[in-house]
């Protein structure tokens, strides 16, 4: 089998000090095109973001090859073994190669929800034609959803890989040089520069191969947006295919039991002005069908949480994000409607257009002046500070998986 099309899946190779399974992918794929084998796609696989044992942002990598299937697995099995982070304790690889591509389903699933190992196996043993684990061989999972994946939409990504004996060092860039790419790009790149906090925000913090990486909405855009990029020569690069920028770990909640590590779309009703607690945590509850459940911008979502301060009771909304510890965890909402907003005030007396006091518990108000009674408050209407529309938190806080508001408006009406 020297000229065949088959599917390569890895995953679970890096580990939080360093590696990267993208960057092995990309060796992996110039390597096999090297020997004469045909790389005809790249996919970058992001999976449910919630996942307590993912070593980083859970991607796994799919390479669709021509050629040499048992030749490809030879040299696969060869780079794990000498560059994955086998003495990390969460880093437990795996490969996978199948001649024919498995139902999605198992990749809608590891993207939404949580899978096992066995459930993997099931599916390598009536479908691969090889396959390795390393340890407990967690990345049999990523490997084979991998393979596995149908998007309905996808996104692009380059991804600029370091040379070797920089990647224990701190990396060198024109973050200008960052602002000008998005600047010239957008919005068919994004993610690339936070104008809020004025840096670029897709530069890696921990000391991996990675140099940057530009996402973007075709191969095109993301190598026009790279190309403006100045900072220290990258030795490898990569276009990839990828689900980020997608939504395709949310999915709609339809009344049911919650489950803790999956997010969610859900539209609501708030029942309480949002409250900002110790840490700079905004939170509210929302009524959804029968359940109410806790909302929170956490501190790190930055100026993302003045517009979730802006909500009030009584607004319906479409909340979208992570079932963690009985709270969802907020990437975005749509406001369906801003009505201005009634305040209670003290009547008026019409008579001596004085304002009116408390005429005592249930007894409603009653002017000192002139001994006028008013039975009930009035209401005092205020415009909003905030309009019908979606509110996304900033590009450093966004998931991989989160689609932001710069690819286009997702009507609400799920």
């Amino acid at each position: 089998m020297s000229d065949v099309l088959f599917y390569l899946g890895l995953d679970d190779t890096d580990a939080p000090e360093g590696m990267c399974t993208t960057w092995l992918g990309t060796l992996l794929a110039q390597t096999l095109q090297k020997s004469g084998m045909r790389v005809l796609e790249s996919r970058l696989v992001r999976l449910n973001p919630t996942i307590p044992y993912k070593t980083r942002g859970n991607a796994a990598i799919c390479l669709q090859i021509k050629g040499d299937p048992a030749y490809a697995f030879m040299v696969a099995c060869e780079m794990v073994s000498s560059h994955a982070v086998l003495s990390c304790q969460n880093t437990h690889p795996g490969i996978v190669v199948s001649l024919r591509k498995p139902p999605s389903d198992f990749y809608l699933k590891a993207v939404t929800d949580i899978c096992s190992i066995e459930e993997a196996k099931r599916i390598i043993s009536e479908y691969a034609l090889y396959h390795q684990e390393y340890k407990l061989g967690r990345g049999l999972i990523g490997a084979t959803a991998a393979i596995c994946s149908e998007f309905s939409d996808f996104t692009w990504e380059f991804l600029a890989y370091r040379k070797r004996d920089r990647f224990l060092v701190p990396r060198i860039f024109d973050a200008d040089s960052f602002f000008l790419s998005e600047e010239l790009t957008s919005p068919k790149t994004w993610d690339t520069w936070d104008y809020d906090e004025a840096r670029p925000v897709c530069i890696p913090h921990s000391p991996d191969p990675v140099l940057y990486g530009i996402r973007g909405d075709s191969p095109f855009s993301v190598a026009h947006a790279a190309s403006v990029i100045n900072s220290e020569p990258y030795d490898l690069f990569h276009i990839w295919k990828t689900n980020q920028g997608t939504d395709a770990h949310l999915v709609l909640f339809t009344g049911d039991n919650l489950h803790e590590g999956v997010s969610y779309f859900m539209k609501g009703t708030v029942l309480e002005d949002p409250v900002t607690k110790e840490g700079g945590h905004v939170s509210f509850r929302l009524q959804v069908e029968s359940s109410t459940i806790l909302c929170m911008a956490f501190e790190p979502t930055k100026k993302f949480r003045d517009y979730v301060r802006l909500l009030r009771k009584g607004d319906v909304i479409l909340a979208a994000g992570s079932f963690l510890r009985d709270t969802l965890n907020l990437e975005k909402f749509f406001l369906y409607s801003a009505e201005p907003y009634a305040i209670k005030k003290v009547p008026v007396c019409p008579v001596c257009n004085k304002r009116m006091t408390s005429a005592g518990s249930g007894k409603g108000y009653k002017c000192r002046s002139c001994g006028h009674r008013e039975r009930t408050y009035e209401n005092e209407y205020q415009d909003r500070a905030i309009s019908q529309g979606w509110y996304e938190v900033p590009p450093g806080s966004r998931r991989h998986l989160s689609r932001p508001l710069k690819r286009g408006f997702v009507s609400p009406d799920l």
